[in-house]
């Protein structure tokens, strides 16, 4: 049984997009969510810290480890989904340069994608006040990785080829995920086409649907209580 510790964020989401994805290829690894509300500072709790010590969404606890010991805690997004890829044996590929790929784009994301769009949502739609410098250099670096992305798609279905991995899993949440600041993705067709078939994929439906079961008030504007538990200010 895998706990996963989760509230609905991108980084949350590869996770329950993999689970999900395991299922329909013949291979469940059955899970339970734990919510842990990061809006109300769950977060911080001494049980999930002693998983989580960076406390931020998502981490798993595996009760049924490889080894048959003591049960095994991981946080980091990317590293759960290399364990659970390794644990399983699917969506990684196993030759030498499948692999290697998958894990460039895996961390590319994870180094890249993610923490400078998670900054472009930051200034553009949490902060408490309009900096432009901010607001232009993360939207020009978001749109610079999305090149990025785009040149690689080309010809390929998916980031490594025609199989889909967890590289795909680890950037696809991470494509314009806020919907008060979206980002303009006509200059990217490659990214279009490849976000309309993920987007299309039962299990990335079922994984995105956890959303409003789990968090009722997704997408909700922000109180002020909940902007000083996240980001340590409120709302002028």
């Amino acid at each position: 049984m895998i706990e996963l510790h989760y509230w609905p964020t991108p980084n949350a989401h590869k996770v329950t997009l993999l689970l999900e994805e395991l299922v329909d290829a013949g291979q469940p690894l059955p899970y339970t969510i734990k919510p842990v509300n990061i809006g109300t500072g769950e977060q911080f709790h001494p049980d999930f810290l002693a998983i989580a010590p960076n406390n931020r969404m998502p981490a798993i606890v595996d009760t049924a480890p490889a080894d048959d010991g003591a049960p095994v805690s991981v946080f980091e997004s990317g590293a759960i989904l290399l364990y659970l890829a390794e644990k399983t044996g699917r969506f990684l590929p196993q030759d030498l340069r499948g692999r290697t790929a998958t894990l460039e784009w895996l961390f590319w994301q994870m180094a890249g994608l993610g923490p400078m769009t998670g900054q472009y949502g930051h200034f553009n739609v949490y902060a408490p006040e309009k900096i432009p410098y901010a607001i232009d250099r993360y939207t020009r670096e978001a749109h610079r990785l999305l090149g990025v992305l785009d040149k690689r798609l080309a010809g390929h279905a998916f980031l490594v080829g025609d199989e889909y991995t967890i590289a795909d899993m680890a950037c696809y949440p991470w494509i314009s995920p806020y919907r008060t600041a979206p980002i303009d993705l006509d200059a990217y067709p490659e990214v279009r086409r490849w976000c309309d078939a993920i987007r299309a994929r039962p299990a990335t439906q079922r994984a995105y649907a956890l959303t409003k079961q789990v968090n009722p008030q997704a997408g909700q504007p922000l109180t002020d209580e909940q902007r000083r538990t996240l980001f340590g200010t409120s709302k002028p």
